[in-house]
């Protein structure tokens, strides 16, 4: 046992040392216990949790979790996990012995959130009390599949909010080019929104752009990055899934656009970003044009369901349009169904063709 009392401010220490997956002997510590008992409980969960074993607190398996999942999960995605768990989970399971945790708590959980109100008096929307439900899930899940716990406590409770099915807005071609020409005043805003608009890239994907990017010979544009600002620094990480890694043809005047305000760019490198603009910035040019133009607020990613739209109505079926965007094609047809053109009737007819056609040809064969 290492655990030692410091005779200078009367707190005890712990020093605890395992072996990690690689055979190596590590060592972990924590000081400021005010009582020996306290120590010894929390050499005991470090004992449980490098053994693996769940007679721990959800919140030290919650560090297991971590591990095991940090590398695999992009860095802004981790933040948003991170954050809810620190919020909305840990301080009301993060005591609980992991195994006692049952549906009825679950229960009583999400009675406590959907009790919640935001400081502007509104409870939590739909879709974010189904992403908190969903990330204590994901724990459990875990749990579950790799250190032998029995069953899902969140998955037997089910989800705390029926799906939230908000109205999509989107510009049509008319709205977007009179919020262009009101745009031309600031070269890189009006080419960065051009790039959004005719091409249906996320936000993220625009900003990690570079001239290495582009074969303006093939008219084909390159998506295999994202652009993150993180903890006040630039972050490139892959795309937000392998299906988003893609060749986007570009049309001739957006070549020639973009051809243009590269040439205005001082001592521009193949690397480069070559919008080194903020998020933040696109919101407030995405109010003053909108104002300007007259035409409805959007926010900056509605820009891609728009570019959806344009295509649907231009008869792009939803398989060539998930190419071209990033997306499943299930995605896009879900997502996206109100705007296909309805098949129904001219499938109704055809069926009455095909009856009449059987019922013909008996009526020959007598």
């Amino acid at each position: 046992m290492s655990i030692y009392k410091d005779n200078a401010t009367g707190k005890w220490r712990v020093v605890y040392r395992y072996t990690d997956w690689t055979g190596k002997t590590k060592q972990t510590s924590k000081r400021g216990f005010p009582t020996k008992r306290e120590a010894q409980m929390w050499e005991h969960e470090q004992m449980l949790k490098h053994d693996a074993k769940l007679d721990m607190t959800l919140a030290s398996f919650y560090e297991i979790y971590v591990e095991d999942k940090k590398e695999r999960i992009r860095d802004n995605t981790w933040g948003t996990k991170g954050h809810i768990a620190r919020t909305k989970i840990l301080p009301y399971f993060g005591e609980r012995k992991i195994a006692e945790i049952e549906p009825r708590d679950i229960i009583a959980w999400q009675n406590h959130l959907l009790a919640c109100r935001k400081p502007n008096g509104q409870p939590y929307s739909s879709s974010y009390l189904q992403k908190i439900h969903s990330q204590l899930s994901a724990v459990f899940n875990h749990a579950v599949d790799f250190y032998y716990l029995p069953s899902n406590p969140a998955q037997k409770a089910g989800n705390m909010a029926s799906e939230e099915h908000k109205e999509m807005l989107f510009w049509t071609k008319e709205e977007y080019l009179k919020f262009a020409d009101v745009m031309m005043d600031k070269p890189v805003s009006y080419y960065a929104f051009e790039m959004l608009y005719w091409c249906g890239v996320r936000l993220g994907e625009l900003l990690a752009v570079t001239p290495a990017d582009f074969n303006f010979e093939t008219h084909t544009l390159r998506i295999n990055k994202s652009y993150q600002r993180l903890n006040r620094e630039d972050v490139i990480t892959p795309p937000k899934t392998l299906k988003s890694n893609r060749i986007i043809k570009m049309p001739q005047f957006l070549c020639d656009e973009i051809q243009d305000y590269m040439g205005m760019l001082y001592d521009l490198k193949d690397d480069d970003r070559i919008f080194t603009i903020s998020k933040s910035y696109l919101h407030h040019e995405m109010d003053r044009g909108a104002k300007e133009a007259g035409v409805k607020r959007i926010r900056v990613h509605d820009l891609r369901h728009s570019h959806v739209s344009l295509l649907i109505n231009m008869g792009f079926s939803a398989l060539a349009i998930a190419d071209r965007v990033g997306h499943e094609s299930i995605d896009i047809t879900y997502r996206y169904a109100h705007l296909f053109p309805t098949k129904q009737t001219e499938m109704a007819e055809k069926l009455d063709i095909e009856r009449m056609e059987k019922s013909n040809g008996e009526e020959s064969g007598q």
